[in-house]
């Protein structure tokens, strides 16, 4: 956990499991009652639909959520075949309904077929009541506005695409799926998209963000029960996602004014890592430099001791 601090708000990063039926503002807003600062911000959103893991950040350790934003995500979803919605889920309106007989002819060979070009490097039309923004407006206030909307394609990557479970009732085709995936990558228009090649149409009815890289939602707590002994140490956390960097007391020094730390590049493994002085604190985000080490973030340095006078 994030180390306390006597007077002062503690930096540190939060894992929360985020309810159905709110908006991740909404959890941010929580945690900014419950940690008692403005300064939160988030690692990247989830629809007031989904349910699962949002990583936020307090004070400094907001600067980290830059390198978090961006890891590979992890979903269990719901994709309901033989309906359409405009949001491409179940908080859309129902804009068509398939024949019974078209729905009852697919197969599960027909499934998997209609998976296989939706996995791997593809290149995907992200939902248009999406957050994307059109113009500097967001793509679903002009698609509730009733403005035409076209999108972009954009390249995403879909590691994984595994069907765990087919429910066939009520004029409806149920696929409980697990999809593994790259950051900027839209569950919903693999829904869409999967019925449309089906022919039936489709759209999601649940979704769980269960990772966001190393991050797993088990290790979350509720909204309900931010407290600022939830915070995650920053160094901790960011060398998970970096990876760890080692330096002295006086390269930390060096660090934070500015300076490189000369012939250590070759001791970073990635392109950047997380520099961790000898008292476990994190000075920043360092990247090579030729033979050298440089700062690419740094983080505010320890408050220097204060003593009283001598007696």
């Amino acid at each position: 956990m994030a180390r306390e601090v006597a007077g002062e708000i503690t930096p540190g990063i939060l894992l929360v499991d985020k309810p159905q039926g709110i908006t991740s503002h909404d959890v941010v807003a929580r945690a900014r009652r419950a940690l008692g600062t403005r300064k939160v911000g988030h690692a990247g959103t989830l629809d007031p639909m989904a349910t699962g893991l949002l990583v936020l950040g307090a004070e400094w350790a907001t600067r980290l959520l830059t390198f978090i934003v961006g890891l590979d995500k992890r979903y269990e979803a719901t994709i309901r075949l033989g309906v359409t919605t405009d949001s491409d889920d179940a908080d859309g309106t129902e804009t068509h309904r398939a024949d019974a007989a078209a729905l009852a002819a697919i197969d599960d060979a027909q499934i998997m077929a209609g998976i296989t070009p939706l996995t791997g490097a593809i290149s995907q039309v992200p939902s248009t009541v999406s957050a994307i923004k059109v113009g500097g407006r967001r793509a679903y206030d002009l698609a509730r506005a009733g403005e035409t909307v076209e999108l972009k394609a954009r390249s995403v990557t879909v590691s994984s695409f595994t069907v765990t479970d087919v429910r066939r009732a009520h004029g409806v085709l149920d696929l409980d799926v697990i999809v593994e995936c790259t950051s900027g990558t839209y569950i919903r228009a693999l829904a869409r998209d999967l019925g449309a090649d089906l022919g039936v149409g489709g759209h999601l009815t649940s979704l769980r963000r269960t990772h966001i890289g190393v991050f797993d939602v088990a290790d979350a707590v509720g909204a309900d029960d931010i407290t600022p002994a939830a915070l995650l140490d920053p160094a901790m956390v960011a060398a998970l996602v970096q990876g760890r960097f080692d330096v002295s007391h006086d390269e930390a020094r060096d660090l934070w004014n500015g300076k490189r730390i000369g012939g250590r590049s070759a001791d970073i493994v990635g392109e950047t890592a997380a520099a961790i002085d000898p008292d476990g604190r994190l000075v920043g985000i360092v990247e090579r430099r030729g033979t050298d080490v440089k700062s690419r973030m740094n983080v505010p340095p320890p408050a220097p001791q204060t003593h009283g006078d001598a007696q």
